[in-house]
């Protein structure tokens, strides 16, 4: 791959926070649109994250969930109370959220719902390429010079990996001071291209990827709140760059909550929570020009399980922030939960397909034609068509 090989060769030479990046021409008019998108690796209960508190069903499946000071987003909705800057944002207009959204994948494998979230395919084994490096590609008019993305994390993430050219940068709380780094290393590259894995390894080693600042012991790895937070300020900086990067992809893991899901789950919301004030805060006057899109490879069951968690499940909620987003509102074709009206008896059922929120994104944002992302970005989607009206 061309991502392979542009990759060997920049981590030799400078793949360091703050080097060098090739300008991303503007788009056409006033904007220059900054699009983010944050991977919660691990399946988000996105019926914790944002409750359906007005469905009559929903207090006899999640009774053992009480929550304190959620935020009232509308008649059937509220939201998590560790999301106070999420629901400041959405008060002022700025935040959404999609509910009851999947991607294609339903057999709730986190690897595989991992691969097609992150590689944008209807189904799993496409891991050469993410849907957000084939959007780089795809760029149309004067946005196509010299494209550039960044992928923040213990690896670049599968979303923003292939074709195009990606800065790769992570925090200092992600060297293989972490012991679980080797291992995502070798699942991740280890079988098909080992040398990359090495080379990938050694340049977390020796600092080759870096943070803003040599913090390596600050944080408490890549699921710990603060390292959510350091890893939005650090890609802002970068986002504000006149010839920085305009696409991002962020992995944030340790979203499964089996057990003792209340306790958990509110720590790593207060985490992504921060994140989005860091961004706000360290975009500064590009705010306004910036979408970030938050999703997960699927949800989690309707009912609470016997170790106060959830499994497993289908749909979940995807949230949308940034000062170019059309907020203030929830997205929805609400399911139900009666039984009957479970996927399969036991999960949230999907109504709204995730790739529509995505090209909905692509298309109001980066002018991309439908037929581009129904071929390219997203093959063999033309039965999703695009969310419109998510940006201002």
């Amino acid at each position: 791959m061309l991502n392979r090989r542009h990759l060997l060769a920049s981590l030799g030479a400078t793949a360091a926070f703050g080097g060098a990046i090739p300008t991303l021409a503007r788009a056409s008019g006033a904007r220059d649109p900054r699009l983010v998108v944050i991977v919660l690796r691990g399946a988000m209960d996105g019926m914790s994250a944002v409750p359906p508190v007005g469905d009559p069903d929903f207090a006899s499946l999640r009774g053992a969930f009480p929550q304190d000071g959620d935020v009232k987003l509308d008649s059937t909705f509220s939201l998590h109370p560790s999301l106070a800057n999420f629901a400041r944002q959405y008060q002022a207009g700025q935040a959404l959220v999609v509910h009851a959204v999947a991607s294609p994948y339903r057999d709730r494998s986190h690897f595989d719902g991992q691969d097609v979230l992150e590689s944008g395919m209807t189904a799993p084994g496409h891991t050469e390429s993410g849907w957000l490096n084939r959007a780089l590609q795809a760029l149309p008019g004067a946005q196509k010079a010299n494209p550039k993305g960044l992928g923040v994390g213990g690896v670049t993430p599968l979303i923003i990996r292939g074709q195009a050219p990606v800065l790769g940068w992570a925090p200092s709380s992600l060297k293989p001071a972490d012991a679980d780094l080797p291992g995502r290393l070798q699942m991740l590259y280890g079988e098909s291209d080992p040398m990359l894995a090495e080379t990938l390894k050694e340049a977390i080693d020796t600092g080759r990827i870096i943070g803003p600042n040599s913090m390596a012991g600050s944080y408490g790895g890549p699921g710990d709140p603060k390292t959510m937070e350091a890893m939005a300020q650090g890609a802002a900086k970068l986002l504000t760059q006149d010839d920085g990067p305009r696409l991002a992809a962020l992995a944030f893991e340790g979203w499964d909550t089996h057990a003792t899901e209340p306790q958990r789950l509110a720590r790593q919301l207060q985490g992504l929570d921060a994140a989005y004030a860091a961004f706000e805060t360290a975009l500064g006057p590009v705010w306004k020009d910036t979408a970030i899109l938050t999703v997960t490879e699927f949800g989690r069951t309707a009912a609470v399980n016997g170790t106060n968690g959830t499994d497993h499940g289908t749909a979940t909620v995807a949230l949308l922030t940034g000062g170019a987003v059309k907020g203030g509102r929830v997205v929805s074709d609400w399911p139900g939960l009666k039984p009957a009206q479970l996927y399969q008896n036991r999960d949230l059922a999907p109504t709204t397909d995730l790739r529509s929120v995505a090209k909905g994104l692509l298309t109001e944002f980066y002018d991309l034609p439908e037929s581009v992302l129904s071929e390219q970005v997203f093959p063999d989607s033309a039965s999703a068509k695009p969310m419109r009206g998510l940006i201002a």
